[in-house]
């Protein structure tokens, strides 16, 4: 018989509603009843794309054994934490504080009010039993032991969310930045990129977009290397698809080699952008290969018929990880026939394997190099790679396909809207635009009521009020879409959000913003979001909203704000830069010259696209063609198509080409 998840929407909560545990979703009516019966709450958290979620749940949740324990001494409750990353940050916490690390599935015991007293991540089902039976006994012999822990945890809990005064504090500057540099240069792993010494690689697109203009102001050849090798070995690496395009969450070694299979919305949304203005400043090939075969990739396979993002692709099929991505040499053989040695040697398809028997596609050189030590045709080989991609993708749509995890989530729709604006921005690919902006029209028409955003959409309903990374994401997206079509209503839009947002997520003793709305209930506390994560600090990309929304409509309270919250966060800046890299991107923009561009007249869209062909990321456009009343467009309507170049409210010369916009724009 099914459990109560079988009334709910995530695909991650469907997959444990035939469980014989009682699992009840987050809600009043599991905290009710471990109030009235005095029990602990069991909070087991994860996500549908997780693998070692789906091992405990074989191992332990489908235990006919284990499931009475839990549902005897416990009140279970199942979380998504994409669909509750409120929940998640905060017993995330609880678990950093008592064990130095985190993960998921995430396994939290707590006491009727929420207040957590144990926690932990995978579990062993005999493992797990003898912690059930443990805190069920110390509970029911000694609860003011219970009390005791959860009290001193709260406490500790409460208190990583101090954040330094910003009293007395200098300007940012260059040597700050560069003084972080130096901290960040500490950790790289200049021969495989990334950090070094890491048994796990995650690609951290936002530490990687942050050194990249940091290199370019700053000329910084050591910064540059350091970028130059993470893209590269991240590109060769078993991490990317080189089959179908994308990325995968992380790899399981120092290499980029073998990847943990799923593969994240809000990964490949930010490696989009990442990747698209790496190849503006290099015209490296190879990074336009990516953007091009990744944004096809989001469109085939996670893109709605409504124009939404969804979420994730498991890492499993058929019960195996990885069984969907990877090959046997005889298969591959069966496939190409005489191409097959090229082919294989080239991607390091092996007759044994290169991963648990079969193999996973990965490169060590460029296909250029690779011919020539070949002794062939370098076009010709290209061709040859071509095709041999062309039919194992072909072939590959016959397998068993991972589980889709079909959720809508606004702030990864956020990333990837901009992901998708970026390319378009960089490349003037038609199709990367029209993506864009049928999500932009999803994210408008289905998932905003008013100035509200929600979180989550999933078969035509919208639910769970919107979080700070939602508004923030989706802001920076709307500001991007301004960026390029020069629409003002996704200004307009950002806008509305923005005001909400101050509304509603303010704190009183901060200029930084709470991570829930006051139209949410408080569950411990309303945690602060200041350090980047797999995704960038919700704090951040709102005060970088606020910085360019303040230029754009000329707002000085935005521009304030956004210093404000910037000069909270210097001096964690400073000292560990590369968990505050979306700080970074910020703190550029004031330690450098900043420019506001304003292009009137007949020519300003391809005029704003053949700029981009000038890389100087400290920039932001503003533009029309028939004229506006924003304030860097209005009266600066010409008889000739014309580009304003602006720093600091004033402004260089009007010019009447790119080339001398671009040369100004050089001055500093």
């Amino acid at each position: 018989m099914p459990n109560r998840l079988i009334h709910e929407s995530s695909p991650y909560l469907l997959q444990h509603a035939h469980n014989p545990v009682d699992w009840y979703p987050w809600g009043e009516e599991a905290l009710t009843k471990a109030r009235d019966e005095n029990k602990l709450l069991l909070i087991s958290i994860g996500y549908a794309a997780c693998h070692w979620c789906h091992v405990m749940e074989r191992e332990s949740f489908e235990d006919e054994d284990i499931a009475a324990l839990m549902n005897t001494h416990f009140v279970p409750v199942k979380v998504d934490r994409e669909e509750r990353p409120d929940i998640d940050k905060i017993y995330m916490d609880a678990v950093m504080l008592m064990t130095g690390r985190g993960g998921w599935p995430l396994n939290a015991i707590a006491l009727p009010d929420g207040r957590p007293i144990y926690g932990g991540t995978y579990f062993p089902k005999d493992h797990w039993r003898e912690v059930l039976l443990q805190i069920a006994q110390m509970h029911k012999q000694s609860p003011e032991r219970s009390e005791q822990y959860a009290g001193n945890l709260t406490q500790a809990m409460q208190e990583m969310d101090v954040a330094t005064p910003a009293t007395g504090h200098s300007p940012i500057s260059r040597e700050m930045l560069a003084e972080a540099a130096a901290i960040w240069m500490e950790q790289i792993d200049f021969k495989w990129g990334g950090r070094d010494s890491s048994a796990n690689k995650f690609p951290l697109p936002m530490n990687n977009l942050y050194l990249l203009r940091a290199a370019f102001l700053s000329g910084d050849a050591r910064i540059e290397e350091a970028v130059s090798v993470t893209l590269e070995k991240m590109a060769y690496g078993g991490i990317y698809d080189h089959l179908g395009g994308g990325f995968a969450r992380y790899s399981v070694d120092a290499y980029w080699k073998v990847p943990h299979f799923e593969k994240m919305l809000y990964d490949n949304g930010q490696l989009v952008s990442l990747y698209a203005e790496a190849w503006q400043r290099t015209g490296r090939e190879r990074y336009r290969r990516v953007v091009y075969d990744t944004m096809d990739f989001v469109a085939r396979e996670l893109t709605s018929p409504e124009g939404g993002f969804y979420s994730s692709l498991d890492a499993d099929s058929e019960g195996e990880e990885g069984k969907f991505y990877t090959w046997g040499y005889e298969e591959v053989a069966g496939l190409l026939g005489p191409d097959t040695r090229p082919f294989a040697d080239y991607y390091n398809i092996h007759p044994f394997g290169n991963w648990e028997g079969r193999s996973v596609l990965f490169v060590l050189e460029e296909e250029d190099e690779f011919a020539e030590r070949w002794k062939q045709e370098p076009e010709a080989f290209r061709a040859l790679l071509a095709r041999g991609r062309a039919t194992l993708l072909e072939a590959r749509t016959q397998r068993v396909r991972p589980g889709l995890d079909d959720k809508i989530l606004s702030s990864w729709n956020g990333l990837m809207l901009k992901g998708a604006v970026d390319a378009y921005r960089i490349f003037g690919e038609a199709r990367f635009l029209a993506l864009a902006l049928e999500n932009g029209r999803f994210i408008r028409d289905r998932l905003t009521e008013g100035p509200r955003l929600w979180r989550s959409y999933k078969e035509g309903k919208a639910t769970i009020n919107a979080f700070l990374d939602d508004y923030a994401n989706v802001i920076d997206g709307y500001i991007a879409l301004y960026e390029v079509t020069f629409d003002e209503a996704w200004l307009s839009q950002a806008q509305i959000h923005l005001d909400h947002v101050l509304t509603h997520f303010h704190d009183e003793a901060s200029p930084l913003l709470f991570y829930t709305s006051d139209e949410d209930p408080v569950l411990i506390r309303r945690k602060t979001e200041r350090q980047d994560d797999v995704i960038p600090s919700s704090n951040a990309v709102l005060a970088g909203s606020l910085h360019r929304l303040g230029l754009l409509l000329d707002r000085a309270d935005y521009r304030e704000r956004a210093e404000a919250m910037l000069a909270v966060m210097q001096a964690e800046l400073v000292k560990n830069p590369a968990w505050h890299a979306r700080w970074g991107l910020l703190a550029l923009c004031y330690a450098y010259p900043h420019y506001e561009v304003a292009i009137t007249g007949p020519q300003a869209p391809a005029w704003r696209l053949e700029m981009e062909r000038h890389y100087y990321p400290n920039r932001l456009f503003a533009g029309t063609v028939t004229g506006s009343n924003l304030p860097l467009l209005q009266d600066r309507m010409a008889e000739v198509s014309t580009i304003y170049v602006c720093e600091g409210h004033s402004c260089r010369l009007p010019v009447q080409s790119v080339a001398e916009a671009a040369a100004q724009m050089h001055q500093t």
